[in-house]
């Protein structure tokens, strides 16, 4: 499932993200890598969303969620 596919409110690890080399490198920048833990803050109407990572709140378009392989983790 992809990351955008997720649900508000839940927790996923990143398993896979295939995008794009620039962007990827900026994604691993503010520490979004594999096996890291990702939660769902918010989903706004356009597709982008809220997410916490690392105790620190980003937003993301739902091109680049797309593009994040998750999988769901226990709380």
């Amino acid at each position: 499932m992809t990351l955008h596919e997720g649900t508000v409110g839940k927790t996923y690890q990143v398993e896979k993200i295939c995008i794009d080399l620039k962007i990827q490198r900026r994604l691993e920048a503010i520490g979004m890598v594999e096996q890291t833990k990702v939660a769902i803050v918010n989903e706004k109407r356009n597709g982008s969303m809220i997410i916490r990572l690392r105790g620190t709140r980003w937003a993301i378009g739902a091109a680049i969620a797309s593009s994040i392989q998750v999988k769901e983790v226990a709380q």
